[in-house]
C-alpha cells in the first residue's frame, strides 16, 4: 500500500518522499547524500550492489519478487524498490566530476509538463555541465516515476529546485545573469513557443503575445509583454553566467519568462528547422541550446586563458 500511495504527488508532498526503482537510481541517490527510508528487496545480492554503509539507515524489507512485479512501472522490474525522503539541493553531495565540469550556466524550464520530456531535459542539463534546473510552477513534478526513468540519474547530478513562480525565479539566480528563451515565435504569425524555427528575419524584435501561454495573462494586456530581440542560437550570448528558459510545446513560454529574459537584456534563441517542419521537440531544443551554451562558454574561459599564457613585452 506504501509503495502504491508513494507514486502519487499527493503523498509525495504531503510527506516529503520519493520511490526510487533499480540499481543504479538507488545507487546514485545514495552516493548523493539521499536518505533512504525504506529499502524493499527480493533477494539479498540486490542489497550487495549497494554502498552497505548507507543502506543500514533504511528499514529493510524482503518482498516477494511477484510482489515487486505488481508494484513496478518497469517492463522488467530488477527487484529492488525505494522510499526515500525526499532530496534537498542544499545538502546533497554531487559527484566530483559532476562539480567539476560545472560550468554558470542555468537551465529555466517553463511549463513542461510531458514526464519523458521533462527527464530527458534534466538528463541533458547534467551531461552539458548545468550548475541548477529551475521548475516552475506549470512543470510535472520531477520525482514523478516517468521523470525518474527517462532522467537516467541526473536528480543525483544536478539539483533541481521546483515549484517556482516567477516572482521567486530571480532569487534562485546569480547577479549578472542573462536569461534567453528558446522560441519558436514567427512575428507574424504563431505565439510564443517552446523550441524554435527562424523566422525571415532573426535580428527584428519581437513582440511577444500573451496568448502565448494560457492562465498567464494579467491586466496589463500586449503591452505588459515585453520585445525581445531575435537571434540564431549559434550566434554569440552565453555570457557568464547565462541562463536558458525552455517552454513547453503545448503551452508554450509564460510572459513571466518574456519579462524576466527583458529585464536581463536577454535574447530570443531560435534553432532554425526547414520551412514546413512544425517546431523541435522540447527536449530537443533544450539540448541542442545548452550543448551550445557549454561550447560558447568553454571557447570564451579557453580565449581568457590564452590571453593570460601571452608573454608580457619588455
Amino acid at each position: 500500500k506504501v509503495v502504491t500511495l508513494a507514486k502519487s504527488k499527493k503523498f509525495r508532498d504531503n510527506h516529503g518522499k520519493v520511490l526510487l526503482e533499480g540499481h543504479r537510481l538507488i545507487k546514485d541517490a545514495l552516493e548523493a547524500g539521499a536518505v533512504p527510508q525504506t529499502l524493499f528487496f527480493s533477494t539479498v545480492g540486490h542489497l550487495k550492489l549497494l554502498p552497505e554503509a548507507e543502506i543500514k539507515r533504511a528499514s529493510l524489507v524482503k518482498v516477494k519478487f511477484e510482489d515487486i512485479k505488481t508494484w513496478s512501472d518497469l517492463i522488467t522490474p530488477q527487484g529492488l524498490l525505494g522510499i526515500f525522503s525526499k532530496p534537498d539541493p542544499a545538502k546533497m553531495s554531487y559527484p566530483a566530476a559532476q562539480l567539476a565540469s560545472s560550468l554558470p550556466l542555468l537551465l529555466i524550464c517553463d511549463n513542461i509538463r510531458d514526464p519523458g520530456n521533462l527527464g530527458t531535459i534534466l538528463r541533458s542539463a547534467a551531461g552539458a555541465g548545468c550548475e541548477k534546473v529551475l521548475l516552475t510552477k506549470g512543470c510535472v513534478d520531477p520525482w514523478e516515476p516517468k521523470v525518474l526513468r527517462a532522467g537516467m540519474g541526473a536528480h543525483f547530478r544536478v539539483p533541481i529546485i521546483s515549484s517556482l513562480d516567477w516572482e521567486s525565479v530571480p532569487t534562485h539566480l546569480p547577479a549578472g545573469i542573462q536569461v534567453c528563451v528558446a522560441d519558436n515565435n514567427d512575428p507574424d504569425t504563431s505565439p510564443p513557443r517552446g523550441a524554435g524555427s527562424a523566422p525571415a528575419s532573426p535580428k527584428a524584435p519581437l513582440k511577444s503575445s500573451p496568448k502565448a501561454a494560457p492562465g498567464h495573462e494579467d491586466e496589463e494586456g500586449a503591452a505588459g509583454i515585453p520585445e525581445l530581440a531575435a537571434q540564431h542560437y549559434y550566434e554569440h550570448w552565453a555570457r557568464a553566467p547565462a541562463a536558458v528558459v525552455i517552454g513547453g510545446e503545448t503551452h508554450g513560454l509564460s510572459a513571466g519568462a518574456l519579462r524576466l529574459a527583458a529585464s536581463t537584456g536577454g535574447k530570443r534563441l531560435l534553432i532554425p528547422v526547414v520551412p514546413g517542419v512544425d517546431s523541435l521537440n522540447s527536449a530537443i531544443a533544450a539540448g541542442i541550446v545548452l550543448f551550445e551554451g557549454k561550447r560558447q562558454l568553454l571557447g570564451r574561459h579557453k580565449q581568457e586563458d590564452d590571453r593570460q599564457e601571452l608573454p608580457v613585452p619588455g
